[in-house]
């Protein structure tokens, strides 16, 4: 059973930076594409950016393109979410979710696999 755990969360100040990690265990993420999701209180939940399992294929929100950078490490069996220049509307519950094919994609409903989040506030 894959389970993901998020960690790098925190409150930083507008312009900021935060560097997020998923950490995988149970299995190896080589072959799953991995993505990034966000949820603000009464909003739904966004996709953020999303990996191959390769990492030769990204692709991101367009609110945070140019900002965040998305990477991931197979030999730690760990996915990164490097974000600067935050805002304030960054703020939230911010997940990682691995899905069973390897084609990077920003559809949650492929995803079967959720960690339980780590929370982002940015302070203005």
């Amino acid at each position: 059973q894959l389970q993901l755990v998020e960690s790098g969360g925190g409150l930083v100040q507008s312009g900021g930076s935060l560097r997020l990690s998923c950490a995988a265990s149970g299995r190896t993420l080589d072959y799953s594409a991995i993505g990034w999701f966000r949820q603000a209180p009464g909003k739904e939940r966004e996709g953020v950016s999303c990996i191959s399992g390769t990492g030769s294929s990204t692709n991101y929100g367009d609110s945070v393109k140019g900002r965040f950078t998305i990477s991931r490490d197979n030999a730690k069996n760990t996915v990164y979410l490097q974000m600067n220049s935050l805002k304030p509307e960054d703020t939230a519950v911010y997940y990682c979710a691995a899905a069973p094919a390897s084609i990077a994609t920003m559809n949650r409903y492929e995803y079967t696999y959720w960690g339980q989040g780590t929370q982002v506030t940015v302070s203005s």
